[in-house]
């Protein structure tokens, strides 16, 4: 829990409503789009809720334990990952 430490402030949750992508789906190598589409609004923070809800609903516990997010380092990567951990939090 890092709401108290310095510089952070306060954590709180923020719901963004939003709808389902049509043909949003990963592929056997992970999500295969384009970036302009990977890129648009809600389509990374739609998928990796998705992925959220599917681990907690195979009966993973996430209140405790370590997120591990990675990538091949391509464009749009770092910005990723920051969402994800955002949305992980």
């Amino acid at each position: 829990d890092v709401t108290d430490a310095v510089g952070l402030g306060a954590l709180k949750p923020t719901a963004v409503p939003t709808a389902p992508i049509d043909g949003q789906k990963p592929g056997t190598s992970g999500l295969r789009k384009k970036t302009k589409e990977f890129t648009s609004e809600n389509y990374l923070e739609n998928f990796v809720q998705a992925v959220f809800d599917a681990v907690i609903s195979g009966g993973t516990d996430v209140s405790e334990g370590t997120l591990v997010v990675g990538g091949d380092g391509r464009y749009y990567n770092d910005k990723a990952i920051q969402i994800i951990i955002k949305m992980g939090v």
